[in-house]
């Protein structure tokens, strides 16, 4: 039980900083009234226009997913280089397959769109857009004081 006790002291006082820290600011704080614009959300001095429960993109997990998976594949790769020598040939094939799991992982986010943040069907359109025939003066449309619509050269 000897060995134990440094441990229960620091719960102990753990627990005693954590519930006299909140006892000591809620009576010796200032008493604030709490009104809308207290309690409302704050935008860096906008005014918030719609309600704060919008749920975010799709997109936002897949990048959170990523990060996530190579969060996961540093833990295990920093024990598995300080353990690489006694290991041998079954850990470099278990790395193998983990490193296979993880590249499938982030091949299938890739191709799901991840890291695509521009909106498909516009960039599909522009690339149409830009042809070869295309210049500033077969583009460009001056508009004259009467209000006629005139090509460039036209206008020149």
């Amino acid at each position: 039980m000897s060995d134990y006790l440094p441990i229960l002291i620091l719960f102990v006082l753990a627990f005693a900083f954590v519930f006299g820290s909140i006892l000591a600011s809620s009576r010796l704080g200032p008493k604030q009234r709490r009104t809308s614009a207290k309690i409302a959300p704050y935008e860096c001095g906008i005014v918030p226009d719609s309600d704060t429960t919008e749920r975010f993109p799709v997109k936002f997990y897949l990048v959170a997913m990523i990060f996530i998976i190579f969060d996961i594949e540093v833990i295990f790769l920093y024990p598995w280089a300080v353990l690489f020598g006694q290991l041998g040939t079954f850990g470099l094939v278990e790395m193998v397959l983990f490193s296979v799991s993880v590249v499938v992982a982030f091949v299938f986010l890739i191709s799901n769109g991840a890291l695509d943040w521009a909106p498909t069907k516009s960039l599909r359109r522009m690339e149409s857009m830009v042809t070869q025939g295309r210049s500033t003066s077969s583009t460009i449309r001056r508009i004259a004081k009467d209000g006629t619509v005139r090509s460039s050269e036209e206008a020149a």
